[in-house]
């Protein structure tokens, strides 16, 4: 294609419009239509003369106005524009086989609204947001956004190369320069993208400054990362139309993963089972214990005891029954219940303690049996258990802990099951057993500390881990109670003293 010198020639393009593929029309008495729609069921009482006809047509793919016969715009227009969500806007060359991108809406609120005449020039700044990312589907790609209410498809390269031309702000007039296209066509492209919220409309600042873009100044979208806000939209219903919740989407390809990981090999620690009738700490109140919770940044020389560990472990994480459930198609698969709660009772998550100082273990890491209720050692490399350790205590920022517990997810168990929220879910749970843990560790009267982070490399290869089928979530340091540098008091004897809390630093 030669680049254009002037103004296109008439009807260069076509504007398409066509319905989502989940769209379909139920005609009732007279002129009268119901709209069905995966957001909900839409009447038009008395179609126009010539829409109903238009209408049924976008069930079967885009279509031009022009190809219309009896019917007025404006009627068109007014019925689509009770239909949010539902209409599909392509852009194509004339006489091309296919278009060149569609704007899909992706939720009920996605109404289209091409840039206002004036608002978008051949010389207007433009950049995509940097919220917007691309990716494959089939033999086409995606544009997707987590501020969008929709999608772009790009259906041919040509499209593509437009949209990989807007990585940093430029103009229209720049863009066809550089891709040998028609300036015309370039800003028509652009003009559906900023349609779709993905590329944004800049403002010059004059003397030669760069131009401003107001993504960039606001304050609400400042304080996101676009993976962060990426991964919040596509957890949450209403701004995708992915499968969510229990879709058992894997059912006929994939087997269930098993409850319990298949042990390791390794030396075999059987740990204590408490006497869950005894109080964990004598004279101390699950109030009390949520009351004087706090995050304990510093451990005496000594770490806890074997017992004391598996005291934890046994009332926080391990196994206390499991039993068979039916999915979709009456397919069997096993749950399990345990002291803290898992969506579907599917509990993902795999415990590994990184023990550094326990006057009856041996230095080294182990995996959690929390059906056996004992440790395996599976890495006694000192290289391995100093890195872990260190890394703790930077994020810690005090002493060294004893014991580091590192949470990792079979994200199969979960996903097997749902879609969309599999790993929302998993962090989720990884919430609700620190908080189990704070919790009984403060009754036990031990030094817990959740950590803010962790690095996935380094727990995947101590651990002996098949990335990404099993992955590190979560970090808890436990210890035994050290002397505060700040008050100079035993916090372990502080903690018993009623309303004796010391402040919460996690």
């Amino acid at each position: 294609m030669q680049p254009d010198a002037g103004a296109p020639p008439p009807e260069f393009r076509l504007q398409l419009w066509s319905f989502r593929d989940d769209v379909a029309i139920e005609a009732g008495g007279g002129r009268s239509l119901t709209i069905l729609t995966r957001w909900g069921d839409v009447q038009v009482p008395d179609a126009a003369p010539g829409v109903e006809d238009f209408l049924r047509r976008m069930t079967y793919g885009p279509v031009a106005l022009g190809n219309a016969v009896d019917l007025d715009p404006k009627n068109l227009h007014e019925t689509l524009g009770r239909l949010p969500g539902c209409v599909v806007h392509s852009l194509a060359l004339r006489d091309a086989s296919s278009p060149l991108l569609s704007v899909v809406p992706v939720s009920p609120r996605g109404l289209f609204d091409l840039p206002h005449q004036g608002r978008l020039t051949d010389t207007s700044p433009i950049r995509l947001s940097r919220f917007a990312f691309i990716r494959e589907n089939g033999d086409e790609l995606l544009v997707e956004s987590p501020l969008a209410h929709h999608r772009v498809v790009l259906h041919r390269p040509l499209a593509s190369w437009v949209v990989g031309a807007l990585g940093r702000p430029t103009t229209s007039t720049e863009v066809a320069r550089d891709a040998n296209l028609p300036r015309p066509l370039v800003l028509e492209i652009v003009a559906y993208l900023a349609g779709a919220g993905m590329v944004l409309l800049g403002a010059e600042n004059g003397n030669g400054d760069a131009p401003t873009f107001a993504e960039d100044r606001d304050p609400a979208l400042l304080t996101w990362s676009p993976h962060d806000l990426l991964f919040h939209s596509r957890s949450r219903l209403g701004r995708h139309d992915n499968p969510a919740g229990a879709a058992f989407n894997h059912i006929s390809t994939v087997r269930p993963l098993p409850v319990v990981k298949p042990l390791p090999d390794g030396q075999r620690h059987p740990l204590p089972r408490p006497d869950l009738d005894a109080a964990a700490a004598p004279g101390m109140s699950l109030t009390d214990a949520i009351e004087h919770r706090h995050s304990v940044r510093v451990f005496a020389d000594e770490g806890p005891t074997a017992a004391q560990l598996g005291e934890l472990l046994y009332r926080t994480a391990r196994i206390r029954s499991q039993r068979e459930v039916s999915g979709a198609g009456d397919v069997r698969y096993t749950v399990s219940e345990r002291p803290y709660p898992s969506a579907g009772s599917l509990y993902e998550l795999d415990l590994y303690l990184t023990v550094d100082r326990c006057p009856d273990l041996p230095r080294g890491i182990y995996h959690y049996d929390p059906a056996g209720h004992a440790l395996t050692l599976i890495n006694h490399c000192a290289r391995d258990v100093d890195e872990l350790i260190a890394g703790a205590t930077v994020l810690i920022g005090s002493s060294r802990p004893p014991v580091l517990i590192t949470m990792t997810a079979r994200i199969g168990r979960l996903s097997w099951v749902y879609d969309s929220i599999a790993y929302a879910t998993t962090l989720k749970h990884v919430g609700v057993l620190q908080q189990t843990m704070y919790l009984v560790a403060t009754m036990l009267g031990l030094a817990p500390c959740a950590l803010a982070m962790g690095d996935s490399e380094l727990a995947t290869a101590a651990f002996g881990l098949c990335w990404p089928a099993e992955v590190s979530v979560g970090e808890f340091a436990v210890g035994v109670r050290g002397h505060s540098t700040e008050t100079g008091v035993n916090t372990q004897e502080s903690l018993r003293r009623k309303g004796g809390a010391q402040p919460d630093r996690a």
